[in-house]
């Protein structure tokens, strides 16, 4: 009969079970928010994009109003998010874009939006204590989209609560 180690006595075991335990729950908590947070604001795409080096990341987490506007994975365009832009994140920045095809924005920065299908783009950083741990953004792809105060007060507060959570805060 096998015996199933006592995850008390063996301090590796148990920092493993942990971690393990930390990544669920991180994981139903960000795809929760992404969830809610598309259907609150009625958009077509809310993504995280996770910083998971100095400024380099990813799309890890997406709520989509149809499969076809998946971008999974998506690392975005290196030459146009840098030094200036991070710094105005950490700073706090939130960016609402009505209308990517008439905001004064980076060709660079309105060929990435094209490339993804997005026309309306609003995007908030998850502060924590350790710094930009991601963005969040949620994309109107079918049409302009002026976003209203509430709205990015929405997305503002779901941003700071998931850089509270433990599961996140902490790791």
């Amino acid at each position: 009969m096998p015996l199933i180690p006592d995850r008390s006595s063996d301090p590796s075991l148990k920092r493993i079970l942990d971690r393990l335990s930390y990544s669920i729950q991180r994981d139903d908590l960000v795809q929760q928010t992404t969830n809610y947070l598309r259907e609150a604001l009625q958009v077509d795409r809310v993504v995280l994009y996770y910083f998971y080096s100095h400024w380099k990341g990813q799309v890890t987490f997406e709520s989509l109003s149809t499969p076809n506007y998946s971008i999974f994975g998506s690392t975005g365009p290196d030459e146009c998010f840098n030094e200036q832009y991070a710094a105005l994140y950490l700073a706090g920045r939130s960016r609402a874009i009505a209308d990517i095809e008439t905001e004064p924005i980076a060709e660079c920065h309105r060929d990435f939006l094209r490339e993804m299908a997005v026309r309306a783009n609003l995007v908030v950083p998850i502060l924590t204590p350790k710094g930009l741990w991601g963005l969040l953004a949620a994309h109107h792809c079918q049409s302009p989209h002026p976003w209203s105060l509430s709205e990015i007060d929405l997305m503002r507060t779901q941003a700071a609560a998931l850089a509270k959570a433990s599961a996140i805060a902490e790791n």
